[in-house]
């Protein structure tokens, strides 16, 4: 018998890993829908007119073996030196239970927000925990569920703090002893919303001049000082005072909450997050009980299920900007999830005493550096201080830094005479040897008797951490299986394909997220010499060169770290390019009804009015609405946001109209990135007419979810923005010209060390794959709404009956015909083993689906079986065969304990339990019944609940 050779290619990662259907199954799929080919498919869907004339071409895509060949190249050209520099970047230790079995797991990594409580108990008990972890250590009774960093936490606190204030100052104090980046932030936060910033010295702060004031403990420098006189001035006046503290000194420090502090804001990173040149680390809020409801962000709270017993869910939704739009108290929509269990796992690792043993070494430590430079003469200040010291060196700074460098030190530079020397939980003695020995000194570190220089009066005197569940047997065995347990009751990725509309959650692969850990990655600090960042900034540059290609666009700023921020950062660049035009006052915002909430929360953020443009029938844009509101505001047009493809689901023929219009009365266009999966390869938002995009890289670009963050937001421009993209403080940007270009995020590119998976994605998707990605993501959305066609309607088609790479199912009818809500269809997708399609957005009562290119047929014909099933449901409600109340939907979600207890319902347990598309053997149980959200906001707790709570739910 001959021979005969295959054409298959076993390391085509686009067409064999990540792209879900075979060739194969792409034909019979195409047959379903009645398309002759996926080209014939894409020319049916997608109008001529928005097409890109060239092809995407990167060059040869690599397999995942030569990506981590070529990786570990780049990350060679990073220089991982010990950083000193302070300033809110730490060294610390990941442990490694954690580091496997929470940062590397996909059970953790690719889960999405916790919007649905039934299958997220899990990580809403991680989060729960690290909410009581910040209001142990800061004193006060709730905290949020994490912000993005903590100059951006610190720039939140500002604006509730005005919305709290009875003061009626327009401006707000800031200690010179923050963190620089946190006091740019704050500056660029308060600009457009005609906030004074007052930058000085607290002593001087006159308190009846501000409606807030922001500090820094202990300070930039190291001064550990007690705020209460500030905080009791502030309160004098009818003002709110903030305080940005340290979570892990606060296990030795006197807790904000004492002082009298309204809201304190920080950065967990020291937590075992590693530095990732900027992140992504969790920062936290705090707040007092009776501002909860200004708080941004989210806050996990404790309610109960159907049968009593307790479950964990998101409390008070409906301050969101989904919800509030322009009337939301802030755009944050991605916060950092994954790193804030990281941060409480940290927590329950060390429990109380470890964490105060940490910090006390780490105190000790530099205790014993400060004695050492002082009694070879050097002046150390502060004279009481936790981990941080500056060194008066005279004109020997330069010498100083660079005797530093040469023992692989980093150290910072402070002003022209001193230098700050920052210790934490990486610190060794040979460590601290090596700096005395960059400052002439040979010394051993072997005096080791303790000594303490936190002030007398400083010292903390209230327990933390008191819960049982920081007091756990410590042993790696207990850990693990405490970090199984919350993983085995959430459905993530790993189990099902989650298919919310305008969500993208695609495969992240597992090549892309190995390179986040190494430690040429994940161990530089973000104001490390540039020199020692090489590998960095050619990843930087050759991604944002992709991201042009890809988008039409001329420059890309990756500094804002989720896609609320990249969307507030392009209205920043805008604003900032009418100024410089002479065109300052230009402040109105045309924005559709079907938006993203953020996008009218984030207009509101930049002081511009929002004025809402009606849908056409069919779901686009009124043309002739857009028009009449154009000509209105002519004189004050700064802009429009649209979304492309819309938020319907469909590519909407008028966008070129829209940009035009746009322009012709002196506005600029922002385009929504969000749904860039059905843009990439076959259309170029810069070519339609936009201006500014942002890219959700965590949704197109193959970052994961993390259970609601991180995300990365990055903002491309056309050529006249570019001038006004945002700066940094640490990393000046001359060519930029425009002053008023301030931070957005903390580090200058924002949560850096994430920015590794989207590159491996590009260079191994090459740019045919991610073409093809772009068209499966087509196909597989036509094949669902095909497939359920006549059982669901779907709301939005274009002109040839086509959706884009999402659809919307209308489940209205369901109502008025059997009693069955929207919320019912979407716990009875559990019951199959799914997460929900996004809920009541953008249209209340519907379903919007969006598979994405990863998922197979098979899974997609899983899907398609539990919404056929779902729909069989209804009809036997609406031919009287089931009883309305009393059957499946209104149960639903059933858990284990409902399968194996007596059963009294009109319907089988097998009809109940094991629907059309649940796996019998492999089934996903969710772990509690349908959670009572509104008894949840009526009794709000936001931290872990007494033990004995858990023994009356289990009772």
């Amino acid at each position: 018998m001959p021979f005969t050779p295959t054409d298959y290619l076993p390391y085509d990662f686009a067409n064999r890993r990540h792209i879900g259907p075979s060739p194969e199954e792409m034909q019979a799929m195409l047959d379903v829908i009645g398309a002759e080919s996926l080209e014939a498919l894409i020319d049916d869907t997608v109008p001529a007119s928005i097409r890109q004339a060239a092809a995407l071409e990167f060059g040869r895509p690599l397999s995942e073996r030569e990506l981590l060949f070529h990786m570990r190249e780049v990350a060679d050209k990073n220089q991982v030196l010990t950083s000193l520099i302070g300033q809110g970047y730490h060294g610390t230790v990941t442990p490694p239970a954690i580091q496997r079995n929470i940062l590397e797991n996909p059970a953790w990594y690719t889960a999405y927000t916790p919007y649905q409580p039934e299958i997220s108990q899990g990580r809403l008990e991680a989060l729960l925990n690290f909410q009581t972890m910040i209001s142990d250590l800061t004193g006060l009774e709730v905290a949020n569920a994490s912000l993005l960093d903590e100059g951006t936490a610190a720039a939140e606190a500002m604006t509730m703090a005005q919305r709290l204030a009875k003061s009626k100052a327009k401006a707000f104090f800031v200690d010179r002893d923050c963190h620089p980046q946190t006091i740019a932030v704050v500056q660029t936060r308060a600009q457009p919303l005609d906030i004074e910033v007052i930058v000085g010295n607290p002593d001087k702060m006159q308190a009846d001049q501000v409606f807030g004031a922001l500090f820094q403990y202990p300070g930039t420098y190291g001064h550990v000082r007690d705020f209460t006189p500030q905080m009791e001035a502030l309160h004098a006046a009818r003002a709110i005072g903030v305080v940005a503290a340290d979570p892990l000194a606060l296990t030795l420090l006197k807790e904000p909450g004492a002082m009298g502090v309204d809201i304190a804001v920080g950065s967990t990173q020291r937590f075992g997050v590693p530095m990732g040149a900027g992140g992504p680390h969790a920062a936290y809020m705090a707040t007092r009980d009776a501002y909860k409801r200004a708080m941004p962000g989210r806050i996990v709270g404790v309610s109960i299920d159907a049968q009593g017993n307790q479950a964990y869910r998101l409390s008070l939704q409906t301050r969101e900007q989904h919800i509030r739009r322009e009337k939301a108290t802030s755009n944050v929509c991605t916060a950092q999830a994954l790193l804030a269990v990281m941060a409480s796992m940290y927590a329950v690792f060390h429990g109380p005493k470890g964490l105060k043993a940490i910090a006390q070494r780490i105190h000790r430590k530099t205790v014993r550096l400060a004695r050492g430079l002082e009694e070879a003469g050097f002046k150390v200040d502060p004279k009481g201080f936790f981990d941080t010291i500056t060194v008066d060196v005279g004109p020997l700074q330069a010498a100083v830094m660079k005797s530093a460098l040469d023992e692989g030190i980093n150290l910072r530079r402070v002003g022209e005479t001193r230098v700050g020397i920052t210790l934490d939980e990486t610190t060794r003695r040979d460590t601290t040897e090596a700096v005395w020995r960059a400052f002439g000194i040979t010394r051993a570190d072997d005096e080791l008797a303790p000594e303490y220089r936190v002030p007398a009066d400083m010292h903390r005197e209230s327990d933390y951490l008191t819960h049982p569940i920081f007091h756990m047997n410590r042993a790696e065995t207990e850990m693990m299986r405490y970090m199984r347990r919350l993983a085995d009751r959430d459905l993530a990725l790993d189990r099902a394909m989650i298919p919310l509309g305008s969500c993208t959650m695609k495969l992240n692969a597992a090549a892309e997220m190995m390179p986040l850990s190494w430690p040429e990655f994940a161990h530089i600090h973000p104001f490390a010499p540039a020199a020692q960042q090489a590998g960095y900034a050619e990843m930087v540059t050759d991604l944002s060169d992709k991201l042009c290609q890809i988008t039409g666009y001329d420059a890309i700023s990756m500094q804002p770290n989720s896609g609320a921020q990249g969307e507030y950062a392009g209205l920043l660049t805008i604003a900032a390019y009418h100024r410089a035009q002479g065109q300052g006052h230009r402040n109105i915002c045309l924005i559709p009804m079907s938006a993203h909430g953020t996008n009218p929360a984030s207009a509101q953020m930049v002081g511009w009015k929002v004025v809402v443009v009606k849908s056409a029938e069919n779901g686009d844009i009124d043309l002739d609405d857009f028009r009449a509101k154009a000509e209105k505001h002519s004189d004050n047009l700064a802009g429009c946001m649209i979304t492309y493809p819309s938020t319907h689901g469909v590519f909407e023929e008028t966008v070129h109209e829209v940009c035009q219009i746009t322009h012709d009365h002196g506005g600029q266009v922002y385009i929504d990135g969000a749904n860039m999966n059905a843009m990439v390869g076959i259309s170029r938002p810069g070519d339609l007419g936009g201006d500014v995009s942002h890219l959700n890289l965590h949704k197109t670009f193959a970052i994961p979810h993390g259970g609601g963050g991180p995300g990365m937001g990055p903002i491309g421009v056309k050529s006249h923005l570019s001038p006004h993209l945002p700066g940094h403080p640490e990393q000046g940007h001359p060519e930029r010209g425009g002053a008023d270009a301030g931070p957005v995020s903390a580090a200058p590119y924002g949560s850096a060390s994430i920015l590794t998976i989207s590159w491996a994605y590009c260079l191994m998707m090459g740019g045919a794959g991610l073409t093809q990605a772009t068209k499966v993501a087509i196909l597989n959305a036509n094949y669902i709404a095909k497939r359920l066609e006549g059982a669901y309607g779907v709301l939005y088609k274009g002109p040839t009956g086509r959706v884009a790479h999402e659809c919307i199912l209308d489940t209205r009818p369901f109502d008025l015909s059997a009693g069955v809500t929207v919320d019912d269809v979407a716990k009875r997708l559990m019951d199959s083993g799914f997460h929900a399609p996004t809920m009541s957005w953008p249209v209340a009562g519907t379903l919007m689906v969006e598979p994405t290119e990863s998922e197979t047929k098979a899974e997609l014909d899983r899907f398609v079986d539990a919404m056929l099933s779902v729909r069989a449901e209804v009809q036997a409600i609406e031919d009287g065969k089931i009883d309305a109340q009393n059957n499946p939907l209104k149960h639903a979600p059933h858990t284990m304990e409902d399968l194996v207890k007596d059963w009294d319902r009109p319907y089988s347990r097998e009809q109940g339990c094991f629907p059309p598309g649940a796996f019998r053997v492999d089934k996903y149980w969710p772990p509690v019944n349908r959670v009572d959200n509104a008894y949840g906001d009526r009794n709000l707790i936001c931290t872990c609940p007494p033990l004995e709570d858990y023994a009356e739910a289990a009772e």
